[in-house]
């Protein structure tokens, strides 16, 4: 971060620029713009390092709840307090177009829509196509979907 943003701040376009070298197989244009907005906490456009840090902290280091609040944050694009499926299929996209076509095995067309439709399953309560956050609050939960290792395991790809 200081190499790349030696100001102490990086904009969205920096932030995918970066972002697209650990990925260089794939798209990873979508899920850095989710990941940026999920960095960005006071919306000002910009992620400070002091921004950056306290995100890797809470993914690398924070407790489970931390965690899958930060997880909530990023899923729930745009910032109503639910996750629908139609967010969380944006979000799941992004990742396959970001690991690319050489994933093995071969993961087919629908993977994305197949998972979204496995989680919601599962986590829809309500059966109303949307999850609150209080779901994210049951960690057994999250822990046997595997939500949060997948996430944790993205950053620390890059």
């Amino acid at each position: 971060f200081p190499q790349e943003c030696p100001s102490g701040v990086v904009n969205e376009e920096t932030f995918k620029e970066i972002y697209s070298q650990f990925f260089p197989q794939g798209d990873s244009t979508t899920y850095a713009h989710f990941l940026f907005n999920a960095f960005d906490t006071d919306h000002n456009g910009a992620v400070s390092f002091e921004d950056f840090i306290k995100g890797l902290s809470i993914l690398l280091r924070g407790t489970v709840q931390e965690k899958l609040n930060w997880a909530f944050n990023l899923y729930d694009i745009n910032k109503d307090g639910y996750i629908t499926k139609e967010e969380m299929l944006d979000i799941m996209k992004a990742i396959y177009d970001m690991m690319g076509k050489c994933t093995y095995p071969v993961l087919k067309e629908d993977a994305p829509r197949q998972h979204v439709e496995t989680f919601f399953q599962k986590m829809d309560r309500t059966m109303l196509g949307v999850i609150p956050i209080s779901p994210f609050q049951d960690e057994n939960i999250m822990r046997s979907m595997q939500l949060f290792e997948n996430i944790a395991e993205l950053y620390t790809e890059a």
